[in-house]
């Protein structure tokens, strides 16, 4: 049973088509990156996905069940684009934010997940007190920490240096590989994901390209369609010899 499946999207911002007829599916333990040009309708499908959108036409279904009676919301991590839902003003620590919600209080596991991301010495701070960056990465954290069973991030990376970049990458990864989470990222960051994810969506409104990078790299249409020297920045030459993919 695939994780995500999405069948038939069509989606429309004031009669204009921002998603045509997308139809792919991802498996438990995928590690999807989606990639496409500002405007390609990628943070669109992410909200059709988690039905903060409604799909207009297809269906979307989450663990096997339509995304209009899924209520298992604890399997998720979410990342959005902008913190624009952050309040400020919540006279809350990172310690505290992180861990909200979790079941389980580990101070183990949140020492380790706060160094992860390089805030560490920031867990006693109060969330409004940080730069967008701290913030973001304090955000990373919460949603990394509870090992969701899918994590959707859509542009984490933005406002990370590129240190704490390769740290996320190889985190969630590491999540992928080992406990077999999903994850879905959006990202502009094409030259470098690759490095980390097995699988590729390239987006344009319609879908241009769904499979491994691998696939990708070696298709003789995706080179017609982009031509060689951005399929190479696509592609990176990920060192896909010893990759394994």
């Amino acid at each position: 049973m695939p994780v995500i499946r999405v069948e038939d999207l069509t989606y429309r911002y004031n009669g204009a088509e921002v998603l045509s007829g997308i139809h792919f599916t991802v498996e438990r333990g995928v590690y999807l990156a989606i990639v496409g040009p500002n405007g390609s309708g990628k943070t669109t499908l992410v909200k059709n996905i988690l039905g903060i959108l409604k799909p207009q036409q297809g269906r979307v279904d989450l663990f096997g069940t339509r995304i209009e009676d899924f209520n298992q919301w604890e399997k998720i991590g979410y990342l959005p684009q902008r913190l624009s839902g952050l309040n400020t003003h919540f006279p809350g620590t990172v310690t505290e934010v992180v861990q909200m919600g979790l079941p389980k209080k580990d101070p183990g596991l949140l020492s380790r997940t706060l160094d992860a991301m390089a805030i560490g010495h920031l867990a006693r701070r109060l969330i409004g007190e940080l730069s967008y960056g701290e913030q973001q990465r304090a955000m990373l954290a919460r949603a990394l920490i509870r090992r969701p069973q899918l994590l959707i991030f859509d542009e984490p990376t933005t406002a990370l240096d590129p240190e704490t970049r390769g740290i996320f990458y190889g985190l969630t990864q590491e999540l992928s590989r080992k406990e077999g989470a999903t994850v879905v990222l959006v990202t502009h960051d094409s030259g470098v994901v690759g490095q980390y994810a097995q699988h590729l969506l390239y987006l344009d409104k319609k879908l241009i390209f769904s499979g491994t990078f691998r696939d990708f790299c070696a298709s003789v249409d995706m080179e017609g369609f982009f031509g060689p020297a951005s399929q190479h920045i696509i592609c990176h030459q990920h060192d896909l010899k010893g990759s394994g993919r």
